[in-house]
């Protein structure tokens, strides 16, 4: 049986004094690929400003707006209904010849950009001591599908999640050195591990349900969460938490992809003006086929887990990618 979400996400920036102009690109709207389907998605902007959207390099929705006249606020509700089909089953392993077509995907050239490191996602020196002392689990010792889940398995054993001792911008030298750090953390640690032996991979950007349907019949307060999906022969994507040491299924909500999160932030910006600025940031998800309201003062105060609440202008750019330019 299908299961049905009713997401809402609202993103508030306020300004110390007046701001001219605010042009800013979204990436909220749930993707329609696979056995999920987006039903319906709504942007609400206050002020109101006219919404344009495209397609990126990516295949993710980008929807993108100019406010070009004063306001010290701006508040985001991003509205949404999505059905995910049940996951297929996957096998036990895959034949250890499977690695043979992935290297075929590397002699074509195929998935390039997804075989190599990328920002958030480097072969540091980090990341290679770390790949060393996990040995054969990060290695070709196993088919393909049997070293995606060792290496998911031991990055939920051998890190901590602790939320708010990471920022969007950091290294994952910073989580690797702490062992501890968030989802995003993980992510990228997971993704640097399996590119380093060959095999595609992207994050994901979305959302996790934290409970079960049925637990209870009012709206849940969850966060944005990341995930990796890599590309295995015969298979095709398959979506892998390390977070939770889980493959992905009904409770993962799929937003977008790319190469890390650098391509995949919910917002990014600028502003013309010399405020400073303060953010929020709530999620909410209703199991249910209705589209959620938008009532703004629902979840005003809720903080996504994965990130401190900014107190500053540098703060608020990093979380959600806004940066300011002045007049």
């Amino acid at each position: 049986m299908a299961t049905h979400y009713a997401i809402r996400h609202v993103t508030r920036f306020v300004y110390a004094t007046p701001v001219t102009e605010s042009v800013m690109e979204l990436r909220m709207r749930p993707a329609t690929e696979g056995g999920q389907r987006c039903l319906q998605f709504e942007v609400d902007l206050a002020p109101k400003a006219r919404v344009f959207a495209y397609r990126d390099f990516l295949g993710n929705w980008v929807h993108h707006f100019d406010l070009p006249r004063k306001h010290t606020k701006l508040a985001v509700t991003a509205r949404a209904q999505v059905q995910i089909d049940p996951p297929i089953d996957y096998p036990a392993s895959l034949p250890i010849e499977a690695w043979r077509e992935v290297d075929a995907w590397d002699d074509r050239g195929d998935h390039w950009d997804l075989r190599r490191p990328s920002h958030f996602a480097e072969w540091s020196d980090a990341l290679v001591a770390y790949a060393t002392e996990l040995g054969p689990v990060a290695s070709r010792a196993q088919d393909p599908l049997s070293t995606v889940r060792m290496v998911m398995h031991a990055i939920h054993a051998g890190f901590v999640y602790a939320p708010k001792t990471t920022r969007v911008d950091s290294p994952i030298a910073e989580a690797l050195a702490a062992r501890q750090g968030v989802c995003q953390d993980f992510t990228h640690v997971m993704l640097a591990l399996l590119r380093r032996i060959g095999l595609p991979c992207r994050y994901v950007s979305g959302y996790i349900a934290p409970k079960a349907l049925g637990d209870d019949d009012g709206p849940t307060s969850i966060a944005t969460h990341a995930w990796v999906e890599v590309l295995l022969p015969g298979l095709g994507w398959i979506g892998v938490d390390p977070t939770n040491d889980i493959e992905a299924g009904l409770r993962h909500v799929r937003v977008a992809v790319g190469r890390d999160y650098a391509d995949v932030p919910p917002t990014r910006g600028v502003y013309k003006g010399g405020a400073t600025s303060t953010l929020e940031v709530a999620v909410e998800v209703t199991p249910g086929e209705a589209l959620p309201t938008l009532d703004p003062a629902v979840g005003a105060a809720t903080w996504t887990a994965d990130a401190e609440a900014p107190t500053s202008a540098t703060d608020a750019a990093a979380h959600e990618q806004q940066q300011q330019q002045q007049q």
